[in-house]
């Protein structure tokens, strides 16, 4: 019973150090800012609407040859698959960024997005 209740301790501990951790989508954001914004063309278009969009469609913005004529519509699974490895998921995209590894920053960064959207 001792070494139950030990190794229960030590599970409770465990979720409540990766219950702290969790990243905040601003956060996670402050990587994009020097090249997007939510509401003008930067080095990088705005991201302010782009949910549900084609891919390359921002008025104002030139994309690369690859985005404008990829069939992509910018949405959660989509996004995740870019921000993971943006060269990779849309080969000869002028993106400089290398992505983000962590799911759980992609997941934050998303949700942020979402939330500042403008309509």
């Amino acid at each position: 019973m001792k070494h139950i209740l030990i190794i229960l301790s030590v599970l409770m501990s465990i979720s409540i150090a990766h219950a702290g951790t969790k990243v905040s989508g601003e956060k996670v954001f402050k990587k994009c800012v020097s090249c997007h914004s939510f509401t003008k063309n930067k080095i990088g278009p705005s991201l302010g609407d782009i949910f549900d969009k084609k891919a390359g469609s921002v008025k104002g913005f030139k994309y690369s040859k690859a985005m404008k004529n990829s069939d992509i519509v910018w949405n959660d699974c989509s996004l995740d698959k870019f921000l993971k490895k943006p060269k990779k998921y849309i080969k000869g995209t002028k993106m400089r960024f290398v992505g983000l590894k962590k799911e759980s920053h992609r997941d934050a960064l998303i949700k942020y997005l979402k939330e500042n959207q403008v309509k």
